[in-house]
């Protein structure tokens, strides 16, 4: 790989003379208004067009538009024919395709498998306005429009599926996205400096299939090229073999019948004069040159451990530093994947996030409403990547562990423009963060050392005693955010990692008296060191210490501000005792939860590869090793669910039966320490299953759906009558008198008394 180019370094495209313009076209109509005859590059995307930062095509337009190239908007097209995909014309260069801000079957799909009702990135929220697999699908339909233009793939769900990946809605293994979508290239990661110079270079004249040596981009070859040496992966982490089963009833001293006799190499004689040992010098093969066989697709659709095993040599050649390329077959074709993009320098960051965006939809949509939009729009993105490593994130996979700044002064340049130009601004920043809260600035202190780390994760099990957790760049940040004319707050909505927070208390400090609306959230996913231990996520003593903190400064400030922690359910490693006794911690700490969410496999994150095989990637995969308890009905998804929400009456019925069945019983009552009580009220939508199947009374049909009255809505107080023990007495005496008058009626032989009816009480 040769070395990174800057951005800003390449020598503009002829069409820069156009300038920028107010919006990249979606129409001929606005191309005609730009003076273009063509585009030089089409972007598809399953996202309406929003030129907000936040949102990918946006990025990747402007940046290509500022390097000189037209671009052109295809924003959730009409999948069902590629008429749609013609109405640009031909590109000049290449369509870039993308499915958009989300994978699109996480977009369509709850956890559950069940369709969602809308979509976040589409005008007024509506559902349906992209197709599954939309990369997938995207791409076909541009080779059917124009059969010689390359099609470039990218985005998060190209990114995810570069090699043999687990598909969790088909419950399988897909092959590599490249092998269905008739792709030419596919770019992963962030994806700034390879789709700038894939443009440079075919706009240069290159031959797409000549483009094989950019870093963060896989392709489709047929053999490996001279000149490269390959390693194959089981040398790197050997999974191991799997011992022959011996016959019980053979002896295993008669060697002619034992399998494992028989497969021992023949023992040689021991020469009678000393044999020279031959010393041979260790060829050094440079890394740039070294590519790493991963079992074939074949291999890991048949063999969990084999899959197992791959996600984990995969990850380990994830840092831009040290990592190598990977190769994978597939039924005859290699699948190639270069080492991962260099991460954009401080500089380059600035540069991208500077370009001329108008922060605002297209406006071709009228001013209707885009959900996705509305909850970032006045929001900052001040870094790009993550080193926490959890195992259920795909972050990791896509941007990087190594952080990615923004200057102090590009950031508050956004903020100004925020505030002059956003319709709507009323002085608040909602969020000023990025896939973490609180890693701007913190780096490695080691340029070397961070180059040559294979860890997964620089804060677990424990942090890195090379990791910088010095929070005041950020802490000066908000200062210098906060201090701008026309800014009344400046809120932080993403995640926090409160293990680093813990670290510099200052922070902590500074976050609980200015930027805190109320409510923090945070994720301590689980409080079971089972669970906890394949998220790759700190223990409950970390929580703690941060709940401390943060309540010691929210007083000292004179603000009630209040924790919402949260919980995965059903994660890889996760038992129903440990959902159980997270469900006791919350009801010990008062906690609940209006949402529960239940764990999603993403496809390449390594908790999906836990998923799928029942084995833990996190450390060396063998045939033996230790299988990870997984969580895959179901009626079990909806148990640990229930777990979370044990306040809900609706689920006592489901968590009564369970806690029986796990010998909890006890738990079962009105006491403080029990979880659940033992009677069920009458609820909206709660049926017993008795009840459910026996047949509906005339009362039934005939409810009115008004709520049932009580002392509290109205019914009036009951009247004291007395005494209980008085009536009881008076009832006792006046069922003997009838008593007594039926026997004088029989003896006198008259008429049996009239029946009465019963009478209600």
């Amino acid at each position: 790989m040769h070395a990174a180019k800057p951005l800003f370094d390449y020598t503009p495209y002829w069409a820069e003379c156009f300038g920028p313009a107010p919006f990249l076209p979606m129409s001929r109509a606005e191309m005609d208004a730009l003076g273009w005859d063509s585009c030089d590059v089409i972007i598809v995307t399953g996202d309406a067009y929003v030129d907000h930062p936040s949102f990918g095509m946006a990025i990747i337009g402007r940046l290509l538009e500022a390097q000189g190239f037209r671009v052109g908007i295809i924003a959730q097209p009409d999948w069902r024919s590629p008429e749609d995909f013609m109405r640009l014309g031909r590109p000049n260069l290449f369509f870039g395709v993308t499915a958009g801000n989300m994978d699109s079957m996480i977009n369509r799909y709850t956890a559950d498998r069940k369709i969602r009702s809308d979509d976040a990135y589409t005008p007024g929220g509506l559902a349906g306005k992209r197709p599954d697999r939309a990369s997938l699908v995207y791409s076909q339909r541009c080779k059917e429009a124009w059969s010689d233009v390359p099609v470039i793939l990218g985005g998060i769900e190209a990114s995810l599926r570069r090699i043999a990946h687990y598909d969790y809605w088909q419950d399988k293994v897909r092959r590599s996205i490249l092998m269905d979508a008739t792709a030419d290239l596919l770019l992963f990661g962030n994806a700034d400096r390879a789709v700038v110079e894939v443009a440079h270079r075919l706009a240069a004249g290159e031959p797409v299939e000549s483009l094989t040596d950019i870093r963060g981009t896989a392709f489709i070859r047929r053999t490996t090229p001279e000149g490269w040496f390959e390693l194959d992966s089981t040398r790197i982490d050997r999974p191991g073999v799997v011992d022959k089963i011996i016959n019980p009833y053979v002896n295993t001293q008669d060697a002619a019948a034992c399998a494992l006799e028989q497969a021992k190499p023949p023992q040689a004689e021991a020469p009678d004069e000393a044999q020279p040992v031959a010393i041979l010098p260790n060829p050094r093969i440079p890394r740039d040159k070294t590519v790493v066989r991963l079992p074939s697709f074949e291999k890991v659709r048949n063999d969990p451990v084999l899959y197992a095993h791959a996600c984990r040599v995969m990850h380990q050649e994830i840092n831009p530093g040290n990592g190598r390329a990977l190769v994978q077959r597939h039924e005859g074709l290699d699948i190639w994947l270069n080492p991962a993009p260099i991460p954009l320098s401080t500089e380059e960051m600035d540069y991208v996030f500077g370009l001329p965006f108008a922060r605002v939809p297209h406006p071709a949509y009228g001013g209707e409403k885009i959900p996705g939009y509305e909850m970032i729009r006045f929001s900052i993105n001040i870094m790009r990547g993550c080193f926490g490593g959890c195992t259920f994130c795909s972050i990791t996979e896509h941007e990087g562990r190594i952080i990615q700044n923004r200057s102090e002064a590009s950031i508050l340049r956004e903020i100004e423009e925020i505030r002059d130009h956003v319709p709507g601004f009323t002085g608040v920043i909602s969020d000023l963060g990025g896939p973490t809260a609180n890693m701007y600035r913190l780096a490695c202190k080691s340029r070397s050392i961070e180059s040559a780390c294979r860890k997964l994760s620089c804060v677990y099990p424990g942090i890195c005693q090379n990791l910088n957790t010095d929070h005041s760049a950020l802490i000066q940040l908000y200062r210098m955010a906060r201090a701008l004319p026309g800014i009344k707050k400046i809120l932080i909505a993403s995640g926090l990692r409160y293990d680093l927070a813990v670290e510099s208390p200052d922070y902590i400090k500074e976050l609980a008296t200015y930027h805190v609306g109320g409510y923090l959230k945070i994720a301590p996913e689980h409080t079971e060191e089972g669970p906890l231990s394949k998220m790759m996520k700190p223990g409950m003593g970390t929580y703690d210490r941060f709940k401390r903190l943060f309540e010691r400064y929210s007083k000292e400030a004179g603000k009630e501000q209040y924790l919402i922690p949260y919980f995965i359910a059903a994660h890889p490693g996760t038992t129903d005792e440990d959902m159980m006794n997270l469900a006791l911690w919350l009801k010990r700490n008062d906690f609940r939860a209006d949402q529960v969410q239940a764990f999603y496999p993403s496809p390449m994150s390594i908790a999906t590869a836990m998923y799928h095989t029942g084995r833990n990637p996190l450390t060396k995969v063998t045939y033996k090793s230790e299988g990870v308890y997984i969580v895959k009905s179901e009626a079990q998804r909806r148990l640990h669910k229930a777990f979370l929400r044990y306040h809900d009456p609706k689920n006592w019925p489901l968590l009564r039966e369970a806690l029986k069945d796990m010998g909890r019983a006890d738990l079962i009552g009105n006491g403080q320490q029990q979880l659940i009580p033992a009677y069920q009220p009458q609820t909206d939508g709660y049926q017993s299953a008795r009840r459910k199947n026996s047949t509906p009374s005339a009362s039934d049909s005939k409810k009115s759906g008004k709520p049932m009255a009580t002392r509290h809505t109205g019914l009036p107080k009951t009247p004291d009558s007395g005494n209980a023990w008085d009536k009881r007495e008076q009832a006792k005496a006046a069922a003997e008198a009838r008593r007594k008058a039926e026997v004088e009626q029989k003896r006198k032989g008259g008429n049996k008394p009239q029946k009465q009816p019963p009478k209600p009480r």
